[in-house]
């Protein structure tokens, strides 16, 4: 489909979602990562040397990047005249993130966003790729507020709900009313390895700040609708969580109990969610899973070690779907947090939106 690579500037390069997108965009069919930008304290020096320590996956860092000169990142229109776009992964407050996103855009510059700062602003759409790609429709009402014809945010869901709401969004059909949701959430989700994070060996912690009302709100916008240029949040189902930091590296897995407005069978769910699929899949997008959903089943899996990986990291995965006492159904999901919950999420969202005409290169 592409001849030319598009050229992709990662903003946040040296944390651990940064390296995510890193590893992932090496040999990218479609695009190619010509900047990196990080802190003051980064700037200047070459990825390799910026990383250096601190480097968190077990794959070595990508040939193709280590010699990149980091970049300023708060010197927005030098890092924007290198690229067509930019993914962004930043550790800043919320009120810094929106702006600095924004100046991103306004420069002409499209930003896929890894932050959650932005995934409330109405005229941004917050994406699966496979469960809503429709809200991308709104972009066309931001560019007019930012003041740009190719500039805008989009932003990828908290990394949590992409273990359940997948599997709820398959069913939609029946009309989930009521929905309980715990997960368990590898550390990596902090942005921590074990070594920096010695607290979390042979330990559970039952609390992650923000991450409940995240995993409650989120994915009602994702299945809101877009009235007048923004984007309205559903109102039902309704749904409470809990949710828990867990001794694992990456992937979070998610018990959930749920009630329908018409109970299906469990041959109906099943194969609701074997069938599934969505617009990247129909695309043939590079990062798309060819099977979005897969269903075990025996008792004991998805397990976080063992399924995680599925699909390159980027396929969910479902278990244990049995009635229940007092909801209808409960069921197991598990998703990989730093791919298909992170960078590789973002990555996806911006296949999709290059194959939809979004995302083109610059003019020189």
């Amino acid at each position: 489909m592409t001849t030319q690579k598009l050229k992709a500037g990662i903003v946040g390069g040296t944390g651990m979602v940064g390296q995510r997108f890193v590893q992932l965009l090496d040999n990218h069919p479609w695009f190619e990562v010509t900047a990196i930008a990080a802190s003051a304290g980064s700037a200047g020096k070459t990825y390799e040397e910026a990383v250096r320590g601190r480097w968190k996956l077990v794959d070595p860092i990508p040939d193709a990047v280590k010699s990149i000169v980091v970049q300023d990142a708060s010197n927005v229109e030098e890092v924007a005249a290198g690229v067509d776009f930019v993914f962004c992964a930043v550790d800043m407050k919320k009120q810094e993130i929106q702006a600095l996103e924004e100046a991103y855009a306004r420069t002409g510059t499209p930003v896929i966003s890894n932050n959650s700062a932005h995934r409330w602003t109405p005229d941004v759409p917050m994406v699966i790729p496979e469960v809503n790609p429709g809200h991308l429709d709104v972009i066309a009402a931001q560019r007019k507020r930012l003041g740009t014809e190719t500039g805008f945010i989009a932003v990828k869901p908290n990394c949590s709900i992409q273990s359940y709401v997948p599997m709820l969004h398959a069913l939609q059909e029946f009309g989930p009313t009521q929905v309980v949701a715990t997960t368990y959430q590898a550390i990596s989700g902090a942005g921590k390895g074990f070594a920096d994070w010695p607290e979390m060996v042979d330990n559970v912690i039952p609390y992650i700040g923000g991450e409940e009302e995240k995993s409650e709100q989120e994915p009602l916008r994702i299945w809101g609708d877009i009235v007048n240029n923004e984007i309205v949040k559903a109102s039902a189902p309704h749904i409470t969580t809990q949710c828990i930091r867990v001794p694992v590296t990456d992937g979070h897995l998610a018990a959930v109990f749920v009630s329908f407005a018409n109970k299906p069978t469990k041959e109906q769910i099943i194969a609701r969610w074997q069938q599934y699929s969505g617009r990247p899949q129909e695309l043939g997008l590079p990062s798309a899973p060819q099977q979005f959903i897969t269903y075990f089943e025996e008792d004991n899996r998805p397990q976080t070690k063992v399924d995680r990986d599925i699909e390159r990291g980027m396929g969910i995965t479902a278990g244990r779907l049995r009635e229940d006492s007092l909801y209808d159904y409960k069921f197991v999901g598990l998703s990989h947090n730093t791919v298909r919950g992170a960078a590789g999420g973002a990555v996806l969202i911006a296949e999709l939106l290059k194959a939809e005409g979004y995302i083109q290169a610059k003019a020189k």
